[in-house]
Order: C-alpha cells, then structure tokens, then sequence
C-alpha cells in the first residue's frame, strides 16, 4: 500500500506518528582485483592485489559517496594476521588496499554518522577472483530514526522520512516527511493542498490505494522518485517529484472518495 509523504526542504512536516522514522538506502561495494608478479607465498595460487571501496547508489543509478558514514571496517580472514585482519577508514569512499592469493568471505561493518557500535550495519561481502577483475555488489541498510548530521547526511542521497507500515485494514501510517535532494522541485498546482493530500491518500480504502499506484505508474516522468517494497507489501512516491497534472489528478480523485474536513 502507498506511503505517500511529500518532500521539499522547505515544507513544514506533518505531525509525527508514534513510529520510528527509517530511512533506506542502498549501498555498493565495489572491488577490484588483478595478479602480481610477486612470489606466490602458495604454489599454484598467483599474488593478486585488490580493493574493496563503499558507495551508495541512487534510485537513477548513481554511484555517490557514502557520506552517511563515518567509518567502515573490514574483517578479513584470521590469515591476515593480528595487524591486518582488521582494518578501518573514516574517509569515503574507504578503500582498503590488500593483496594475498586466496579467495574468502568477510564482513563489513558500517558506523553512520553520530552512531556508537550498536548503530553499525553489516555487510557480508565475497572476496573472490572468479567474477573478473572488477565486480559489484549491492546492500539494502536501513538507518533508525536518523537525527542531526546523520540525517543532514542523508540528504545528500535522496529522500528522508518515516517509512510507513500498511495496517490490516489496507491504510497506511505517514511519517514526518523529510527533504529530498536539492534538485527536485516543488509542484507549482496552486489549486493543491499537499499537506492534505499527504494526510488524506493513506485514508484511502484498498481498491483505491491500487487505483493511486496505477495513476502514478501511467503517468510518471523520468523526474518521479517511486519505490515498490515487494518485501513489505508497500509503495513509496515523493509527491513533490510527481508532474503537475498527476497531482492534479491525485487530487481530484482524493478529495472525491475522503471528507477533507476530516484531513487536519
């Protein structure tokens, strides 16, 4: 079902839920690997060098630095040795550099912005020499109630918000709407109140949840910022990216099926 939150930097938030806010992102792990000429310290396994760097990566598909992080460590195989079988980087995009001969799994821990150690996010990652000498991997986090620097840092990368939870009746929870990237603009339909169309679209019944979801589908622009949670059964759109006439739209249909005295 839709959590339908506008976003704009500017714009006053509604009135908070007694839910956490979430806000996810998705991250990229890039590594890159190739052989040396070093002395094999193994026979028959060459010395190979590699790095593994830390991205996020946009709805659009754009690589940006993880700036919501201040620092990354890597937990190579006890092999390494005490000195270098756990290594830490406060810069993006935290690149470790290493070189060894053999292939293994490892973890990534991720510390936002502000966190303490409870805050870290793990990433399981594959250290291997079979998918070329570059190859990619991606991470959904999910970042808790997000405040201050961390939050600031969030929207460098895309929408912010509570993350609204579909209740049995097929309604939706809104959230605090936060501030999206610095690009989208705001909708110019005047004739649109969209604080209250924010409010009243999850009062929508079932069926017209689905009708929502279809208009955005049938008339979105390479602007609209949508996201389908399959996971979780949701639909996540930034009114403020959508095209003046679908607001139009969305508003029309809105205020038809809810009594907008009802909307605060």
């Amino acid at each position: 079902m839709p959590d339908v939150r506008p976003t704009h930097e500017q714009h006053p938030p509604l009135p908070p839920t007694d839910m956490q806010s979430q806000v996810k992102r998705t991250v990229r792990v890039i590594t890159q690997q190739h052989t040396t000429n070093e002395t094999p310290e193994q026979e028959g396994y060459p010395m190979r060098a590699w790095n593994i760097s830390i991205h996020l990566l946009t709805p659009s598909g754009e690589l940006l630095p993880a700036t919501c992080y201040e620092k990354v460590t890597y937990l190579l195989h006890e092999t390494f040795g005490p000195k270098r079988m756990r290594q830490a980087f406060k810069e993006p995009p935290f690149t470790i550099h290493e070189k060894g001969w053999g292939e293994f799994d490892m973890s990534i821990l991720l510390l936002p912005v502000g966190g303490n150690r409870n805050a870290e996010q793990t990433l399981q990652h594959d250290v291997n020499f079979q998918s070329g000498e570059e190859y990619e991997s991606t991470h959904q986090v999910t970042f808790k109630n997000p405040k201050g620097a961390l939050l600031e840092a969030l929207r460098e990368s895309g929408t912010v918000g509570d993350e609204g939870a579909v209740n049995g009746k097929g309604g939706a929870v809104g959230g605090t709407p936060g501030a999206g990237p610095k690009k989208v603009r705001k909708a110019q339909s005047k004739s649109v109140d969209m604080e209250k169309l924010a409010e009243a679209l999850p009062m929508l019944g079932e069926e017209e949840l689905l009708q929502v979801v279809q208009m955005v589908h049938d008339n979105k622009t390479e602007e609209t910022y949508t996201k389908n949670d399959v996971e979780n059964g949701e639909f996540h759109v930034d009114l403020y990216t959508l095209p003046d006439p679908l607001i139009k739209q969305l508003w029309d249909f809105t205020t038809s099926k809810v009594d907008m005295s009802q909307v605060a």
